[in-house]
């Protein structure tokens, strides 16, 4: 089926925290293989793998060395070419993560860049020389300025993340076509499309002080798609924070130019306290709502949503949107109700199907994440309180989505025999897979359930999205329709029974509770209870 990624469903896995069979305390790429079958019985069509390439992991891999070798620690090619090979045979395809914003500061461009000032690889970045002074005020995403001297040659490079994350000069053609022929390489090889790690960057002007969206950014994705993947039916999604509708409407045109869709986060920042991730607030529903039905009605016909509440570099969906607590199954289910129901492709993170849950560590010592320890650093600097940072560090930390998986009740969670790299979650002998697969009301079984419903009924793909009862504060509710079917989602997004009054008509229910008749009306939900059903009329 051309455009097969509309009725896909994916998998993101982060290998060093997924599955370990070497005893190391780190994920590999034999360990995923070793997973197929349960992520065929989950029933995913697509893997999303975090980076496996060579780097020195100073950002956990997304510092590429060698975009051409796989990092010892996750295995040898030979492991990536089995796992491609394994996937396929259980109708599983392979997207790699495409970060070509920047490399390591360990990638050989960047030692010749580095060891003469006349090489071509120069060129490949960005070099500024002020005459001793740091060219601008832009400091770096992970904190600290985006700017560091090169003793040697007295000029300073850019970098949008860490000093180990020199940013690509995407204005250089031979560098674009070093990284074009990287992409085919790969293509080649079998894999079935690419994750693009902040894309919306590669257009900037630093000495502008443009980052996102910069005029070049079309041009740029424009070339790459005919220099790549035209022609090929895969799977392209670019990591956008700053992405607008009419962004997306370019980035996912039909027309197929670009990108197949992108992942915008404008429901992620609905929770950032003055644009500032760290102060996050309390969920608004009825901002959330408005968020999603934009989304939904802006790219109907004209593009392609992304579905998805977490990732490697957000909080566990239960512990940040729901309640981890009293109410954790409940609200896991219906999350992945709201979502799934919606148009678009839907997104899984490791660990999402079994309602895993954030982690609080006591001591900053014990958590390894560049961004999350350079802002308590930072702020700390600043006279920060200890107890106040890790609370924000708590809610929305990045290694609350890196914890282990938490494969069964065994001795650290079963994903290793070894000292695990990241502190495994307590709470893993109650949450596990072990204890879930097979089980009819566990996480995991609602989301199989779930996914199969989505390749069953194509209303899930077609239909149009009709936002209702907008003005309840504890309902999400919307429709689904397309010719004779409706597809009815009416979620509790609380932890106290909501009142409705829902009529409905036809006679086809698919999912609520398990149940296999569809009311006439529909009076009330629990806590964090979800309602789907399709009709026909």
């Amino acid at each position: 089926m051309k455009n097969w990624w509309k009725k896909a469903c994916v998998y993101q896995v982060y290998p060093a925290s997924f599955n370990d069979t070497s005893g190391s305390g780190t994920g590999d790429l034999r360990g995923v293989t070793q997973k197929l079958d349960y992520l065929q019985d989950l029933g995913i069509d697509v893997i999303w793998l975090s980076p496996v390439y060579a780097s020195p992991m100073a950002d956990n891999g997304y510092d590429i060395s060698d975009y051409y070798a796989i990092n010892p620690l996750f295995g040898t090619m030979e492991d990536m070419d089995a796992l491609i090979k394994e996937a396929e045979n259980r109708g599983i395809k392979i997207i790699m993560d495409l970060v070509v914003n920047h490399t390591s500061d360990a990638h050989k461009w960047f030692e010749e860049a580095k060891a003469n000032p006349d090489s071509p690889y120069r060129d490949y970045y960005i070099f500024r020389d002020d005459k001793g002074q740091v060219p601008n005020d832009m400091d770096s995403i992970f904190g600290g300025p985006a700017w560091t001297l090169d003793e040697a040659s007295g000029m300073y490079y850019f970098h949008l993340f860490t000093k180990e994350q020199p940013d690509l000069n995407w204005e250089n053609p031979a560098m674009r076509n070093d990284v074009y022929k990287m992409m085919n390489w790969w293509l080649d090889k079998g894999i079935a499309g690419f994750r693009m790690d902040v894309i919306e960057v590669i257009g900037k002007i630093p000495d502008e002080k443009i980052t996102d969206n910069g005029p070049m950014l079309h041009p740029y994705i424009q070339e790459m798609n005919a220099a790549t993947y035209k022609g090929r039916d895969i799977l392209t999604v670019g990591e956008c924070w700053g992405a607008t509708i009419e962004d997306a409407k370019k980035y996912s045109n039909p027309d197929g130019s670009e990108l197949s869709m992108v992942f915008q986060f404008d429901h992620v920042k609905s929770r950032w306290g003055d644009a500032e991730k760290w102060l996050a607030g309390p969920v608004d529903l009825q901002k959330l709502k408005e968020i999603f039905s934009k989304w939904q009605h802006a790219l109907y016909g004209k593009g392609w949503n992304s579905l998805f509440f977490g990732n490697h570099d957000l909080p566990r969906s239960v512990s940040f949107w729901g309640n981890d607590t009293t109410y954790r199954v409940e609200s896991a289910k219906m999350l992945a109700t709201l979502l799934h129901g919606m148009q678009g492709t839907p997104y899984i993170y490791q660990g999402e199907e079994l309602g895993m849950t954030n982690i609080q560590f006591d001591a900053i010592e014990d958590y390894k994440d560049v961004e999350t320890l350079n802002y308590y650093r930072i702020k700390t600097a600043e006279g920060e309180a200890h107890d106040t940072l890790m609370s924000r560090i708590h809610t929305i930390g990045r290694d609350n989505a890196r914890t282990p998986m938490q494969w069964s009740s065994e001795e650290n969670a079963g994903f290793t025999s070894g000292q695990p790299w990241l502190a495994i979650n307590p709470n893993y002998k109650e949450i596990n897979a072990a204890q879930q697969v097979g089980t009819a009301d566990s996480v995991y079984s609602y989301y199989k359930a779930l996914i199969a419903l989505r390749k069953a009924h194509d209303i899930f793909m077609n239909g149009n999205f009709e936002l209702i009862m907008e003005a309840h504060p504890q309902i999400f509710a919307y429709t689904r329709r397309v010719g004779d079917q409706t597809l009815y989602c009416v979620c509790n997004f609380s932890d106290t029974p909501a009142d409705i009054d829902l009529q409905m008509t036809g006679k086809d229910i698919l999912i609520h509770n398990y149940k296999e008749s569809l009311p006439d009306h529909l009076t009330g939900l629990k806590p964090y209870e979800a309602f789907m059903a399709i009709a026909s009329v």
